[in-house]
């Protein structure tokens, strides 16, 4: 890979990816909605160019960006992928479209790959709405935008010259992630001195330190085959229960996590849905750092930042 394009750049993982991008000599075209956007964390990297651009212009990507020689064009930009706006239908079918908007202006400039970054909420999504009498709540509404993404471009980018991947984060956390997501939330309880109160946290959860999710959306976009779903994760998925104790365990030793106080409204979807076999296979690619030594550099990052 000599060329990417990432859309969603200055996010929490589209960041990463440009940085492990551009430290392996990739020029990387960063799109970024506006100028107002706050570009810190990518903004000096070698071989980067700021581009701006707002999704629902992504057509004009065209005419920013003069190279076709892209190899591969990675697809990060998701409005309202965390807070009130997973629960609005008209962002999240916006979305879908602006995803199958991007692959094909991905095509048009003669891109050789997409690489979408999915989500496992688009299992339990599936699993919750087609459930005889379940009742999925509102946030189930950004995995159906995720899902009608997928369902929407895989016959477009068979109609097209493009190779279509779709990567399925589970769970990513990690240095640099500001969002109120379990891991963060719980390792802000822990420093806190606050009550550590869970479901019975039998659900079966993965998690993955994101300098893993960098290396492996690298790998997709080397080795990924066209049409194919490759989940990014530990390879290691289980209850969660077992993964608050590991947390515990390395951050706050002392402390006694409550299981049960908290209601389970979810979906627990089965150790299955969890599978790296493919991205293993091949992309050759293998998560390097453990959840303990992922939690404990959060941990570490989260107090030095206040």
């Amino acid at each position: 890979m000599k060329k990417a394009i990432v859309t969603g750049s200055n996010g929490f993982v589209g960041s990463n990816v440009c940085k492990r991008l551009c430290a392996k000599g990739v020029k990387v075209f960063a799109v970024v909605k506006d100028e107002n956007e706050k570009i810190e964390n990518i903004k000096d990297l070698n071989g980067i160019e700021i581009v701006y651009c707002e999704l629902d212009e992504i057509e004009t990507l065209a005419d920013r960006i003069s190279d076709r020689d892209i190899d591969v064009f990675y697809h990060f930009a998701w409005v309202g992928s965390a807070g009130p706006l997973r629960c609005d239908e008209n962002v999240q079918l916006k979305n879908a479209l602006w995803t199958a908007r991007a692959l094909r202006t991905a095509d048009g400039m003669q891109c050789k790959k997409f690489v979408n970054a999915g989500s496992i909420m688009e299992k339990e999504t599936y699993t919750a709405v087609y459930t005889q009498e379940s009742k999925p709540g509102l946030p189930y509404i950004y995995g159906a935008g995720k899902l009608i993404a997928r369902a929407i471009c895989k016959p477009i980018a068979n109609s097209l010259s493009i190779d279509l991947c779709w990567a399925v984060i589970t769970n990513a956390y990690g240095v640099g992630e500001l969002s109120p997501r379990f891991v963060n939330s719980t390792i802000r309880k822990i420093i806190a001195n606050e009550p550590l109160q869970f479901t019975a946290a039998t659900q079966n959860y993965d998690f993955i330190y994101i300098d893993d999710v960098a290396r492996a959306f690298e790998a997709i976009g080397e080795y990924g085959k066209a049409n194919k779903e490759y989940t990014i994760g530990s390879g290691n998925a289980k209850p969660l229960k077992e993964f608050i104790l590991e947390m515990q365990q390395e951050l706050a030793p002392e402390a006694k996590p409550i299981f049960g106080d908290v209601p389970f409204t979810g979906v627990n979807m089965p150790l299955e849905a969890f599978d790296t076999a493919d991205i293993e296979a091949d992309c050759y690619f293998k998560p390097e750092i453990s959840f303990a030594e992922g939690t404990r550099m959060t941990m570490d990052w989260i107090k030095s930042v206040g």
